[in-house]
């Protein structure tokens, strides 16, 4: 076996297309990552450089300018993205969403707005469901949009937006009671907004404000932010689907989704931290030999790279899932719940292998041990995925007695 993560069944297509981004990984984003995540800079020359790839409309149909590929193509680039630089993946996932929302839920009108620019790069997305006091529990959102003729006015904080200040097109969850009575159960009174607005930071649009970077432990490079609403004015064609009500199913479509992404980015640190640690292990010396001739350490690598090959079997078997038309919540909460733990635990033992190197912030590996326990939390926690999990394991083996 040449290397760890191969995907058996790709087309032509798909392997130009994978060994595209594995060149670009290595030659341009591996050797400045670190630099640029200690410095907390945005990587503006990878995402130039991964724009030029096309990247940026992988999954949009070709009819909108788009590549037209299946969210197996996209969930190995995302892995191998992943592999070079976690924060990298991360600014193309958020994008990823809202086009996929778009093209799944969005009228016509709005594809035909916003799919072609997404395509080309000029637009970039970010979402957001989550709220300062809510966490998990969407139903508790209390950002409100009210009616006002052919516009809906917007009220409330959202919190950690992806994309936050470099994103030129945001789709917001948010409770709209119009239409739905007093006693409607809170998922069904919930409406995704598209709102456009400037990139950068402060007020970028009349009644928007985004404050600066929230300052993180890792995941540094990418914009993190807050979103306030005050008075916002949204016209009424920018309601994603052009009806109320129906924001929490589309969301968590893109969730859905999402969670295959984050699975992929699991799987692309673990394989960079597998990479880390064999390397290590065969130039350091203890006892007069590589302590990869040590028994204990071979063991380390032999469940490190088993974990890394389990951990990309599901995230490809939940992408095809996907892409086969079918339901995969407990395909993709089963891939999202091994791959970000595996990751967790890979990444532990090749900082382990490293020893006191593996503290200094001269060696990668101390940028993964940081960004690998955003990945326990993105796209919803373990425990989320578990009450997915087994939901959805109650309904296929229900007890007939």
């Amino acid at each position: 076996m040449a290397r760890l993560a191969q995907t058996a069944g790709l087309t032509d297509i798909q392997q130009e297309i994978l060994s595209t981004v594995r060149d670009f990984v290595d030659k341009e984003i591996i050797p400045v990552a670190t630099e640029l995540e200690h410095r907390d800079e945005y990587p503006q020359q990878i995402v130039d450089g991964l724009k030029e790839l096309g990247l940026f409309g992988l999954m949009i149909p070709e009819e909108y300018g788009g590549l037209g590929e299946s969210l197996l193509t996209y969930a190995l680039c995302v892995e191998e993205i992943a592999r070079g630089w976690m924060s990298v993946s991360g600014i193309i996932n958020t994008h990823f969403i809202v086009a996929y929302m778009l093209k799944q839920h969005g009228t016509q009108e709005q594809k035909d707005h916003f799919l072609p620019r997404m395509a080309a790069g000029d637009v970039r997305g970010a979402f957001s469901m989550s709220e300062p006091g809510l966490g998990s529990d969407v139903s508790a959102i209390t950002s409100k949009a009210v009616r006002d003729g052919d516009e809906y006015v917007l009220n409330g904080q959202k919190m950690w937006l992806t994309n936050g200040g470099t994103s030129t097109l945001v789709a917001v969850l948010v409770r709209s009671d119009e239409g739905h009575p007093e006693g409607t159960a809170p998922h069904k009174s919930m409406t995704t907004f598209l709102i456009e607005k400037e990139a950068g930071f402060g007020e970028v649009r009349p009644g928007l404000t985004i404050p600066g970077k929230i300052d993180k432990m890792g995941y540094k490079g990418v914009d993190t932010t807050e979103l306030i609403m005050d008075g916002l004015r949204i016209p009424a064609n920018r309601v994603l689907g052009g009806s109320t009500g129906r924001g929490f199913y589309q969301m968590m479509d893109g969730v859905e989704v999402g969670r295959v992404n984050v699975a992929a980015r699991g799987c692309g640190v673990a394989h960079r931290a597998f990479e880390l640690g064999v390397q290590y292990a065969q130039q350091r010396h203890t006892f007069g030999k590589p302590i990869a001739q040590h028994q204990a350490i071979q063991f380390k690598l032999a469940e490190m790279a088993t974990k890394v090959e389990a951990a990309h079997a599901m995230m490809v078997n939940a992408a095809r899932k996907k892409d086969s038309g079918e339901r995969n919540d407990l395909e993709a909460g089963m891939a999202k719940y091994l791959a970000s733990e595996y990751c967790k635990e890979v990444v532990e033992d090749a900082f382990r292998i490293h020893g006191g190197y593996g503290f200094s912030k001269e060696y990668e590996i101390e940028r993964l041990y940081r960004e690998a326990p955003m990945l326990l939390i993105g796209e919803g926690t373990a425990e989320i995925q578990k009450m997915i999990i087994g939901r959805r394991l109650l309904e296929e083996y229900k007890f007939q007695g």
